[in-house]
C-alpha cells in the first residue's frame, strides 16, 4: 500500500493534519493524489542537490500533468479538474521553471511530514490496542515496544532510499567508466585526470557501500533485539493468559497488537532480504578488491533469514484451544462429537491468502506408550489460511466440524513404555503443520494445542475438568515441556500452593457468574481442605486432596463438592450470586459467631457442607429470655427443590410451624442488616394477569413446609404427606395425631435443623370445601400458609404444639 493510500484511511485528526500541510499553494493536494504513485517512486532529496536531476523531475512532472489532463478531457463531469490542472502546469512554471531544486525540496520536505503523519497515527493505534486491560508495567512496556518498532520501519524507509542513491551513484562511475573504455587512446594527462576522477568516483562509491552495510547490521540488530522481547517476553506472557482464560480466568487475549507486530517485523526483514538481493546485482555490476558487499552480504542474508525463520515459526499460533459446544469448557472432547478449534498466523501475507495448508493430526511424535490411547482425526482436518474467516484480515484456519474417533489397534513390544491413568487422567495434544514459502524463503511451520482430555461418555466431564484445571494451574508454561512429560503428567502430578488454587477456584464463580471468591469464602474452602493453619498461602496440596479422596465425613472429593456448588449457583442462584446476598462458603462455627451479635432475624445464606451435588440453606437468630442466641438453621435446598420453587420466593414467603407463636417469616434482616424485601423484593414481585406464569394451572399449588424434627421419634411428621398413606378424605389432621402431639413437651419439639417438605395442594378444594378467609388463601406464586390451614381443619388441635 503507498504512502498516499495509507494516509486516506486515517481518521479525522490526522487527515486535519494532512489537510494543513496542503493548505499553501507551494503544491496542490490533487496533484499529489493524482500522481501519488509517481511522485512516490522518486528520488527527490537527491534531486535537491542535484540540479539535472531536479530538472529532469521537473519536466517528467510537467508531462504527468498533461497526461492527466487529457484523461480529464476523455472523462465526463471533470470539467473543474481539467481547468484546475491546466492551472496548476502554469503555476508550476512560473514558480519552479528557473529553479527546478526549490520543486524537489519542497516534494521532499513533505513526503518527510506525511511519513510523520502516519508514523504518530500508527503509534496511536497500537497504543489503543494495549490500554485494554494492560496493567501500568505493560502498558510502558508495550508502548516502547511500540516505539521500537516504529523506529525499525523508518530505518528501513530510510534504507530503501540510501540503495536507490547509492544505485545512481554507482550508475554514474560505471557510466564514466564505459565512456573512458569507449574513448580509447588519450594523452598520458588525460588519462591521469580520469583516472583520478574514476577512483574519486570508486571511493566514494565504497565509502556510500561500507555505510550501507554498517546501517544493514544496526537494522538487524535492531530487529533481533525486538524479535527477542516480542517472542520471548509478549508472546509466551499471551501463552500464559490463553492458559489462564482456559481455566476461567478473565484474560486479555486479543491478538492484534501482536500481529501488527509480527507483521510489521516481517515486512521490515522481507525488505532487508531485497535490499540484500540489490546488493549482490549491484556488486555484479561493479566490483574490486574488498569489496564489502562480496565480504558481508554472506553473514548478513544468514542473520536476516534466520531472524525470519524464528519469527515466522513463532508466529503460528493456536488462536482459540479446541471446544466442543455444550462442554463443561475448553480442552475437553468427546469421541464422535464434533469439536472446533482455529489457528492463526500472526504475519499478514495477502499474497499467501487460500494458499498455506494447514492439516491437522492428533499427538504427533508421541512417544509409543502401552495403554495410551491413539486417535483418528475425522472431518475436514485440512484448511487453508485464509483472511476471510478473521474480522481483522489476519491468516487464519478455523476448524468448525472436526471429530475424533479412537483407534482399534494397540501398542506394544519392547522398548515400549506402559502407562496405567483413566481416561480423564490421559492427555492428548492436537498438532498443527503448514508450508509458508514467499521470495524464495520456505519454512515448515508447527503448532500445538494446548493438551486436552478425550472422554466418551458426558458423565466423564466433571472429571476430565478436574484434570484439565489442574494440569494448566500448575503448568506454566507447557510448550516446553516433551510428549512424554504431558503423557505422564497425572503419573505423578506436581502439587499446588493454596495461593494457586484459590486464585483458581474464584476464576470458576468469575467465568460462571461475574463475580469472583472473596477472602473470607477462600479462606473457608482452605480450612476445608487443610485445617486451621497460621497462613495458607504457601501450603501444599496434592491432587489426591483435590479431586480423589473423599472429605472427611463424606463419600465424595472437594472438587465434586466444590463443582456441585458452582453449578447449582449457574443455574439457579447466579443473580443472588452476583448481587452478594449469598455469603455461601462459611462454616458452622463462624455462622453461629456472625449471627449471634445481630438483632433476631437476621439471616445468612451459605452453602451445604453436606450436599454431594451442592445445596444451599439459610439460618437466622433468635434469642431466648435469658438473650442467649438461638441459631436455626432448615434443611438445605438442592436442584430439585429449586426446580420448582426459585430460592427467592422460598425466602421471601417462608413460614415457620413453631410452637406457641403464630406462623410467620423468622427473616428480617439479611446480614448484616439489609431489610429482607430491600434484598429480595425485586425478585419476589407478584405477577398479575398474563404475566402470572400460574395462572392457567391455578387448580395445583407448590407449597414449601418447614417444620421441627422431632428428636426422641415419638411423632413422625413425615406421615402428614407421607405418599403412600395420603390425606385423609375429611381431614388433614386426626385425633390419633393430635392426641400424640398434646403427649408432648416442648422442649422434645425443639431443634437446629428443621425439615423443609414440598406440597401439591388442590386449590379448589382448599377455597370451596375449608371454608378459609380470603386473607388465609395465599396469591398465586407464593407459599401456602401451612399452619392457617391446619389449624382451620383441626380445630381441636392447639396452636401451640406447632
Amino acid at each position: 500500500m503507498s504512502q498516499w493510500d495509507s494516509l486516506q484511511q486515517l481518521d479525522s485528526v490526522y487527515m486535519n493534519k494532512l489537510d494543513e500541510l496542503y493548505s499553501h499553494d507551494r503544491f496542490p493536494m490533487d496533484v499529489r493524489h493524482y500522481l501519488s504513485s509517481w511522485i512516490e517512486s522518486q528520488n527527490w532529496v537527491g534531486a535537491a542537490t542535484d540540479v539535472s536531476l531536479a530538472s529532469i523531475l521537473f519536466q517528467v512532472l510537467l508531462e504527468k500533468l498533461d497526461n492527466q489532463h487529457s484523461r480529464f478531457v476523455q472523462e465526463r463531469d471533470c470539467f473543474v479538474l481539467q481547468r484546475n490542472f491546466r492551472r496548476f502546469k502554469q503555476n508550476f512554471q512560473y514558480r519552479y521553471q528557473e529553479k527546478p531544486h526549490d520543486l524537489a525540496m519542497v516534494m521532499s520536505w513533505l513526503l518527510i511530514k506525511e511519513r510523520e503523519i502516519l508514523d504518530s497515527a500508527q503509534l496511536a493505534q497500537q497504543v489503543q490496542v494495549l490500554q485494554v486491560h494492560q496493567s501500568p508495567v505493560e502498558m510502558d512496556s508495550q508502548h516502547d515496544i511500540a516505539q521500537q518498532m516504529t523506529k525499525l520501519k523508518n530505518r528501513v524507509q530510510e534504507m530503501e532510499h540510501n540503495v536507490k542513491l547509492l544505485e545512481e551513484q554507482q550508475d554514474e562511475f560505471d557510466f564514466k567508466y564505459q565512456t573512458r573504455m569507449m574513448e580509447g587512446s588519450t594523452s598520458d594527462e588525460e588519462q591521469r585526470q580520469q583516472k583520478n576522477i574514476l577512483q574519486v568516483l570508486l571511493n566514494r562509491l565504497n565509502t556510500a557501500r561500507k555505510a550501507l552495510i554498517t546501517a544493514m547490521i544496526e537494522i538487524l540488530k535492531l530487529a533481533e533485539e525486538l524479535l527477542t522481547v516480542i517472542v520471548n517476553g509478549e508472546l509466551v506472557e499471551w501463552h500464559k493468559r490463553q492458559q489462564k482464560s482456559c481455566i476461567g480466568s478473565k484474560e486479555d487475549v486479543d491478538l492484534s497488537y501482536l500481529e501488527n507486530w509480527f507483521t510489521m517485523e516481517a515486512e521490515c526483514l522481507f525488505q532487508v532480504r531485497k535490499f540484500l538481493k540489490k546488493m549482490e546485482e549491484l556488486s555484479g555490476k561493479v566490483t574490486y578488491d574488498n569489496d564489502p558487499f562480496k565480504l558481508k552480504k554472506p553473514t548478513l542474508q544468514r542473520t536476516t533469514d534466520e531472524l525470519l525463520v524464528v519469527l515466522l515459526k513463532s508466529a503460528f499460533v493456536v488462536e482459540t484451544q479446541p471446544s466442543m459446544p455444550q462442554g463443561k469448557g475448553p480442552l475437553i472432547l468427546r469421541t464422535n462429537v464434533q469439536f472446533s478449534v482455529k489457528t492463526r498466523l500472526l504475519v499478514k501475507v495477502p499474497e499467501l491468502n487460500h494458499v498455506m495448508k494447514v492439516t491437522v493430526t492428533m499427538d504427533r511424535d508421541a512417544p509409543q506408550v502401552k495403554g495410551y490411547r491413539r486417535f483418528n482425526v475425522l472431518g475436514n482436518s485440512t484448511k487453508a489460511l485464509n483472511m476471510i474467516e478473521s474480522s481483522s484480515g489476519g491468516m487464519v484456519a478455523d476448524f468448525r466440524h472436526l471429530i475424533l474417533k479412537e483407534k482399534k489397534n494397540g501398542v506394544g513390544g519392547k522398548g515400549v513404555h506402559e502407562i496405567s491413568l483413566s481416561v480423564t487422567e490421559e492427555l492428548h495434544t492436537i498438532s498443527f503443520q503448514t508450508e509458508f514459502e514467499l521470495h524464495g524463503l520456505s519454512v515448515t511451520l508447527q503448532t500445538s494445542s494446548l493438551p486436552v482430555v478425550i472422554i466418551s461418555n458426558s458423565s466423564q466431564q466433571q472429571a476430565a475438568w478436574a484434570s484439565v484445571l489442574w494440569f494448566n494451574m500448575v503448568s506454566t508454561d507447557p510448550s516446553v515441556r516433551g510428549h512424554m512429560e504431558n503423557i505422564s503428567f497425572f503419573n505423578n502430578p506436581s502439587p499446588a500452593t493454596w495461593s494457586q488454587l484459590a486464585d483458581m477456584l474464584s476464576w470458576q464463580f468469575l467465568a460462571a457468574t461475574d463475580r469472583g471468591l472473596d477472602p473470607d469464602q477462600l479462606e473457608m474452602i482452605a480450612q476445608k481442605l487443610l485445617g486451621q493453619q497460621l497462613t495458607y498461602s504457601n501450603c501444599p496440596i496434592s491432587w489426591t486432596r483435590f479431586s480423589k479422596e473423599n472429605m472427611p465425613g463424606s463419600n465424595f472429593s472437594f472438587f465434586i463438592w466444590f463443582d456441585g456448588i458452582l453449578v447449582l449457583v449457574k443455574n439457579y442462584l447466579e443473580e443472588l450470586w452476583k448481587e452478594g446476598c449469598i455469603m455461601g462458603f462459611v462454616n458452622k462455627d463462624k455462622e453461629k459467631l456472625l449471627l449471634s451479635t445481630k438483632q433476631p432475624g437476621t439471616f445468612l445464606l451459605r452453602f451445604s457442607e453436606s450436599a454431594r451435588d451442592g445445596g444451599i440453606t439459610f439460618s437466622w437468630v433468635e434469642f431466648f429470655q435469658d438473650e442467649t442466641p438461638n441459631v436455626r438453621t432448615v434443611q438445605p435446598f438442592t436442584k430439585t427443590d429449586l426446580s420448582q420453587i426459585p430460592f427467592s420466593e422460598i425466602i421471601c414467603n417462608f413460614q415457620f410451624l413453631e410452637v406457641l407463636n403464630i406462623p410467620e417469616n423468622p427473616l428480617k434482616f439479611l446480614y448484616p442488616n439489609i431489610p429482607r424485601d430491600e434484598a429480595f423484593g425485586k425478585y419476589c414481585k407478584e405477577k398479575k394477569g398474563d404475566e402470572n406464569l400460574y395462572r392457567k394451572y391455578r387448580k395445583t399449588k407448590l407449597v414449601f413446609i418447614s417444620q421441627e424434627n422431632i428428636l426422641n421419634g415419638n411423632l413422625d411428621l413425615d406421615s402428614l404427606h407421607d405418599p403412600q398413606s395420603g390425606f385423609p378424605d375429611d381431614d388433614f389432621c386426626d385425633v390419633q395425631i393430635e392426641e400424640r402431639f398434646d403427649s408432648l413437651s416442648d422442649k422434645e419439639l425443639t431443634c437446629d435443623i428443621l425439615k423443609n417438605d414440598l406440597f401439591l395442594v388442590d386449590r379448589d378444594d382448599m377455597d370451596n370445601s375449608l371454608g378459609l378467609a380470603e386473607e388465609d388463601i395465599p396469591p398465586d406464586n407464593h407459599f401456602l400458609n401451612v399452619s392457617r390451614l391446619l389449624a382451620a381443619r383441626c380445630s381441636a388441635a392447639p396452636l401451640r404444639h406447632f
